[in-house]
């Protein structure tokens, strides 16, 4: 049973979101603000942490600071539409992935799901050499992809993605040339319980985009096929 710490100064959140993590079978524990949060993972490390990023005392961005100096704990956080350059941020700073709110709580268990999964993974893999790690890399053109470090570069640069990013882009870039259609990524990013409409895969791709393009305003890899869905070309 995985322990998740939910921190966030709304007690509404508090309280459906910790009610649905335990429906799931999370052992969950709640705090009200950073400080709080950061007293009690002195005490004993959760597996993850779902943050807000504006809260009193110690917002969401000096925790995972602090958490950064000492721990690689996933974590996921809670953003509104207004934080998009908090949203970079915290990605730079280590954060694992954001959700935005309002938000679906079965779209956030999801992406608890695959942070945890991608943890796991990262920890059966602790003991591969360096020949067997190379093999998982994914490169195409001037794109690489470290699926076991959720680590991309793009002509050298790191660009920070999120998980959902990440696994569009490695959908796209495992097979150059292929047309993936809309309903296809759907399948790679989201659990089939999850209902998310065209537009929510195109926003995903539009921010894709502009990530790549911070490190290359040239970058066009990812082709549009209008009524049909993306392909990815190599560089």
């Amino acid at each position: 049973m995985a322990k998740i710490a939910l921190v966030d100064d709304d007690r509404n959140i508090l309280t459906s979101v910790s009610m649905t993590l335990e429906a799931e079978g999370y052992d969950v524990s709640t705090y009200n603000d950073g400080l709080q949060a950061l007293n009690a993972f002195n005490e004993c490390m959760p597996d993850m942490a779902v943050l807000d990023i504006k809260m009193p005392r110690m917002d969401g961005m000096d925790l995972l600071g602090r958490l950064r100096q000492k721990s690689d704990m996933p974590v996921i956080f809670l953003t509104s539409k207004d934080d998009e350059i908090d949203e970079v941020l915290g990605l730079r700073m280590g954060a694992d992935d954001y959700v935005r709110k309002p938000f679906s709580q079965r779209l956030l268990v999801e992406r608890i799901r695959a942070i945890l999964r991608r943890q796991e993974a990262r920890v059966s893999d602790a003991g591969k050499t360096v020949e067997e790690i190379n093999e998982s890399l994914i490169e195409r053109g001037e794109l690489t992809m470290d699926p076991l470090r959720h680590a991309v570069t793009w002509r050298g640069k790191s660009v920070s993605l999120t998980v959902t990013e990440f696994l569009l882009l490695q959908a796209l870039a495992t097979r150059p040339g292929f047309v993936k259609s809309r309903d296809q990524l759907m399948d790679v990013a989201y659990d089939d319980q999850v209902y998310v409409d065209d537009r929510t895969i195109d926003s995903h791709i539009k921010r894709l985009r502009k990530k790549m393009r911070s490190v290359d305003d040239e970058f066009s890899a990812i082709e549009t096929l209008y009524g049909i869905g993306y392909r990815y070309n190599e560089q």
